[in-house]
């Protein structure tokens, strides 16, 4: 199941033979279904199948790699991150309500630093709910979140006024792939060749090609052989905001851009993306259960989303903008070291993150400018 990359690291003994258990549970699902099923059927085995999924199972994931992490999010890198986000949403906790919500989070950083920086400054914070769909995560959270304001919900809530935070959320959510094959439409899913997981194409659905031919109309038809991932989960996600947020402001920080540059002739095959202990390879199909896979967002689908859930777009722009128009350089001045310069460039610098990763706002009954977007947003590119 496994396949030689000489620039990787190699997996232990261990983890190999836990790859090559969710192996044999996809190569079962692939024969249950005929010998082939979507890539996101694959992409929701490999990352969440219950106890063996790459965010289901017990290797760390967040993380620098000495430490056996795979990658490393912004709230990972410096507190700076959460204290510049906290001057974002103290005005729409005062406006709404003092609670948080949180989807996915991760190592828990940004929760024990959202919390820190609000106590630091005086603000309450009633409660900060968090939805985690793995087991191991939420175990992990716990016990690096020993608060009592901290809770974990089995649901997303129900018509809550707040704040809902989404950090690198979307871009794992499980994605379509297709490709253009003359006047046709395929799409690309996973089968097995000679024992070992491989690609394979099929003619697309119904419900695929509407989706295909509904980016077209925004960019144009695509040339033979160009093939890229549709987010409808990520779609789906986003339009049930609507039922969790009476009132108040959901940010979904994560790599992606706007439709017409997501799918531009030059990005040939889509965004999708695999990490192994801070390498990248776009291999999703090696070591299956070991690496992270991701893809990019479409913001103007999820904008779009949003609104046809009934809510308002407020601001998209990128996180450097994000994070500088939030007050990042005064924090940074009270606390300077070499160490928070450097992880201050990490967090803004258009080589890195800064450019990368876009912020997407999106909100009801926000009657006041988010601060976030003052300078740099990109509303108009969606």
């Amino acid at each position: 199941m496994t396949r030689a990359r000489s620039s990787l690291p190699e997996p232990s003994t261990e983890a190999l033979a836990h790859s090559e258990r969710v192996g044999r549970l996809i190569s079962a699902q692939i024969a249950e279904a005929g010998g082939w099923i979507a890539f996101d059927r694959y992409m929701e085995l490999a990352l969440y199948a219950p106890g063996l999924g790459y965010y289901a199972a017990g290797a760390r994931k967040f993380g620098q790699a000495a430490s056996g992490g795979d990658f490393v999010t912004a709230p990972e890198i410096s507190p700076l991150f959460a204290q510049a986000l906290a001057t974002q949403l103290a005005p729409v906790m005062a406006a709404t309500a003092p609670r948080i919500i949180e989807f996915g989070a991760g190592s828990g950083a940004l929760a024990r630093d959202l919390l820190a920086a609000f106590d630091a400054r005086g603000i309450a914070v009633d409660r900060y709910d968090i939805v985690e769909l793995s087991a191991d995560l939420r175990a992990r959270q716990r016990a690096r979140l020993p608060d009592p304001r901290v809770r974990w919900l089995e649901a997303p809530p129900r018509q809550v006024a707040g704040v809902i935070i989404a950090n690198e959320v979307l871009d794992v959510m499980p994605v379509r792939l297709f490709v253009r094959e003359g006047t046709g439409l395929r799409e690309r899913g996973v089968s097995l060749q000679d024992g070992a997981l491989a690609f394979a194409t099929r003619p697309a659905d119904a419900a695929l090609a509407a989706a295909v031919t509904e980016i077209e109309r925004d960019v144009g038809t695509f040339d033979e052989g160009y093939g890229s991932e549709l987010g409808l989960a990520a779609r789906g996600w986003l339009r049930s905001a609507e039922q969790w947020l009476s009132r108040g402001v959901l940010l979904a920080f994560d790599y992606g851009f706007p439709r017409r540059e997501y799918y531009h002739p030059q990005r040939l095959m889509g965004t999708l993306m695999c990490h192994y202990r801070h390498r990248a390879h776009s291999d999703p199909l090696w070591l299956p259960g070991l690496n992270d896979i991701t893809a990019h967002v479409d913001f103007t689908a999820m904008a779009q989303a949003a609104q046809e859930g009934g809510l308002e777009v407020l601001g998209y722009t990128t996180q450097g903008h994000f994070l500088l128009n939030c007050g990042l350089l005064d924090q940074l001045r009270d606390c300077r070291t070499p160490k928070t310069a450097s992880d201050a460039q990490r967090l803004v610098s258009e080589a890195e993150m800064g450019e990368l990763v876009k912020v997407l706002a999106v909100g009801r009954g926000i009657e006041f400018p988010l601060l976030g977007f003052s300078h740099g947003d990109r509303t108009h590119t969606l």
